[in-house]
């Protein structure tokens, strides 16, 4: 009997500068090295370099991938209000969500799992780890990757000196997806407690 592929496209979104393409490669290696499995990378980038639209597109596979760019996506992970309008139309009706809470509105039409990883980021003293930190939250919401294979890749994708930083803006967002789930696992079974 054939192995049925399981095969997750995801797409990070945001702008120049938010370190989209760095999420989008750990989230690659992770699934790679960490995990075993096929992946893809393709960025892109808008004109200017910082503050210009941004996206990575990653596709995670137990067999061979054909074709790198993805066609409709599982996940999409919006860090920009501009990336959630331009990547909407590609999400998959059942594909997950993720948003920055105070960057992006999605509107009601949609289920959506949101984190003020930008916010969290500054707390922790560094906004430049908001794509960590929601690297964290896509891993707990999706478990597109294993929470080991992502810290791995974290540790190996950032500059010498800031591992003990980045894996903690990780776990800040690891931990608040998990919470977020369990508080839609309680909504869920009628015993409404606070999210």
């Amino acid at each position: 009997m054939a192995k049925k592929n399981i095969k997750k496209e995801v797409i990070v979104s945001g702008f120049g500068g938010q370190g989209i393409v760095l999420a989008g490669k750990i989230l690659g290696m992770a699934a790679a090295l960490g995990d075993k499995k096929e992946s893809t990378l393709v960025q892109s980038y808008g004109p200017e370099s910082r503050g210009g639209a941004c996206c990575a597109q990653v596709v995670v596979s137990d067999q061979v991938i054909q074709y790198p760019y993805v066609k409709a996506a599982d996940i999409l992970v919006c860090m920009s209000q501009s990336g959630y309008e331009k990547y909407l139309a590609q999400l998959k009706p059942d594909g997950f969500l993720l948003t920055d809470k105070d960057l992006v509105n999605p509107g009601q039409d949609r289920e959506f799992f949101d984190i003020p990883s930008t916010r969290m980021a500054k707390e922790l003293g560094r906004e430049m780890m908001a794509n960590i930190i929601m690297v964290g939250f896509m891993t707990a919401v999706t478990a597109v990757i294993s929470e080991k294979a992502a810290k791995d890749a974290v540790l190996a994708s950032v500059p010498k000196g800031t591992e003990d930083m980045n894996l903690k803006a990780f776990t800040k967002g690891y931990d608040y997806g998990l919470s977020k789930l369990k508080g839609r696992e309680k909504k869920a079974s009628g015993r409404a407690g606070v999210m």
